[in-house]
């Protein structure tokens, strides 16, 4: 009987996820989607605003105006950029059009933290339109010209963006979940942008065989190589003092630095260990309460280091910044998130260069690919 059953809002006909209640059939898979969903009251009258303090590059250009046509002509697209490439500027002018005629826009981000940045860019950037951002703890307003969201969110919007972007989607907790896809594609009413730095061969080929397009921009938008990865190898004993040494070395050129860890545990402890002997710096993860705080007063250079999780592995742009991999031969670090993290350095034009340091018991297959992968791009250049 159960077997018959499926779930209208994220199709699921796994019996092992369908209870009842009252002897009518429920959907536990989903169960937790369940809140106000929107009620479309506003109407885009067609007026846009939109304020740029600088110019897109050729490349930057050219992609941005086919993701325009595509729009057009009714084709959704997937951008394969490298980090720092400018995704988030590309997609300006299609989501211009789609203002101009009223329609509403999405901009879908596995992250919070991310969401809440790129709420304040895109409120800058089209200071006349409504902007709002709706993530867990605020959605006491849902619609607007254009939603910034994370992708847990986009339950509430069956059939309702005429163009909804999604960047990062690679990222945790978007990758491999098969729910959040499905209801991506609920909340898409037109056609869709994805974007990432790092898309999957599965990615790319399932949408290769959709016919849908595919479209690179393999430089970044300062024309600056990617920092390509130092690999260090140590036995575990060396390895604190080659992070004191080389972190001394950072502070003393006035440069900030974030060391990433593979864990919760690894990061307070390492922390713990390094910051009597390094002062100035301080720790963030998932965990922490008061990151986005602690974050604040990095960017403010009130830190000179930061030791963090994966929290810290997209969304990120400082002035100068150098980038440590702690463990980066950790089974948690496939090629994908190392090449994401390296991907933090360099991404000024003012100081397009960085270090990207991986330090390791042993070079893993990740780490060495993930380098590989770095090279081939800036034969780009």
């Amino acid at each position: 009987m159960s077997l018959a059953y499926r779930c209208p809002r994220c199709g699921n006909t796994d019996e092992r996820f369908i209870g009842y209640l009252n002897g009518k059939p429920y959907c536990r898979k989903c169960i937790l989607f369940y809140g106000e969903k929107v009620e479309e009251k506003e109407h885009s009258s067609g007026l846009v605003s939109l304020k740029l303090n600088y110019s897109l590059s050729i490349e930057q250009d050219q992609i941005s105006s086919k993701l325009l046509s595509n729009y057009q002509n009714h084709v959704d697209s997937l951008v394969n950029a490298v980090c720092g490439a400018g995704k988030t500027e590309i997609v300006f002018r299609v989501i211009s059009y789609a203002l101009s005629r009223g329609q509403k826009v999405g901009f879908a981000i596995p992250r919070r933290d991310v969401v809440i940045e790129l709420y304040v860019r895109l409120k800058n950037v089209f200071y006349q339109n409504s902007v709002i951002a709706v993530y867990g703890g605020s959605t006491s307003k849902l619609d607007a010209d254009i939603v910034v969201l994370t992708t847990h969110q986009l339950y509430r919007y069956e059939n309702h963006f005429d163009l909804l972007i999604l960047d990062e989607i690679d990222a945790f907790p978007f990758k491999g979940n098969d729910l959040l896809y499905r209801m991506f594609d609920n909340a898409v009413k037109g056609n869709s942008v994805l974007m990432s730095a790092t898309p999957s061969e599965e990615v790319l080929r399932s949408y290769s065989r959709k016919g849908k397009e595919i479209l690179e921009l393999n430089t970044r938008f300062h024309k600056h190589p990617l920092p390509v990865p130092k690999l260090v190898s140590l036995i575990p004993f060396l390895k604190d003092g080659y992070l004191i040494k080389t972190l001394k070395t950072f502070l003393k050129e006035n440069k900030p630095v974030l060391i990433f860890t593979p864990t919760i545990y690894e990061c307070e402890n390492l922390y713990n260990r390094i910051q009597r002997l390094v002062p100035g710096g301080c720790y963030v993860h998932s965990k922490l309460k008061q990151r986005s705080q602690i974050i604040k007063r990095f960017r403010a250079n009130q830190y000179k280091f930061l030791f963090t999780t994966a929290v810290l592995e997209r969304g990120v742009t400082i002035r100068n910044l150098q980038v440590i991999v702690y463990n980066a031969d950790n089974p948690l670090y496939d090629e994908h998130a190392l090449v994401q993290i390296a991907g933090r350095a360099g991404r000024k034009s003012d100081a397009p260069e960085g270090e990207v340091i991986f330090i390791a018991t042993k070079i893993s297959d990740a780490m060495e690919q993930a380098k590989r992968t770095i090279e081939s791009k800036n034969r780009h250049l």
